[in-house]
């Protein structure tokens, strides 16, 4: 995902960034790294293309640089895409922790699976989110894990 426009909102104390597909996802101040304060601002703030345009470069008024990437802001407005990728990726990570332990060859995985060899290997593609999490769940039975989904409410925002 790549971010079209970053804006200040300083009466929120914020950054907001507006990714391609028109949705905002407003990032606070006290997150940034250095921080902004009252007298220290931000004095310029762009959509930095040395990012691949997925973040935002801002300079404060005593020159300090620093940037806030599109997945930071995902992540603190607990985006409901990006927190299922993220669920995707560590199942990945730890099916690919598994095969390096099970020593097993990915021809006998893809037999048990009872797909083709380049079906296991998307599969155990950690940047590929076209996957689905039942997926991931067989490769990890096969590999003899078990997994429990375990669910808890989580603190207002």
């Amino acid at each position: 995902m790549k971010v079209k426009s970053v804006s200040l909102n300083n009466r929120k104390a914020q950054v907001e960034l507006t990714t391609r597909a028109g949705k905002t996802y407003p990032f606070p101040f006290s997150q940034l790294d250095p921080e902004p304060t009252p007298e220290n601002r931000i004095q310029d703030i762009y959509v930095d293309k040395e990012l691949a345009n997925e973040g935002a470069t801002y300079t404060l008024e005593s020159g300090d640089e620093g940037s806030v990437l599109l997945d930071h802001a995902l992540a603190y407005n607990r985006d409901p895409a990006y927190v299922a990728n993220l669920l995707l990726y560590k199942l990945t990570r730890e099916a690919l922790q598994r095969i390096e332990q099970a020593g097993r060859s990915r021809c006998e995985l893809a037999r048990r699976l009872n797909t083709s060899l380049s079906q296991l290997y998307r599969l155990l593609d950690a940047t590929n989110y076209k996957k689905s999490a039942g997926q991931m769940i067989q490769l990890l039975h096969v590999l003899g894990v078990d997994v429990d989904i375990v669910t808890t409410p989580r603190d207002a925002a």
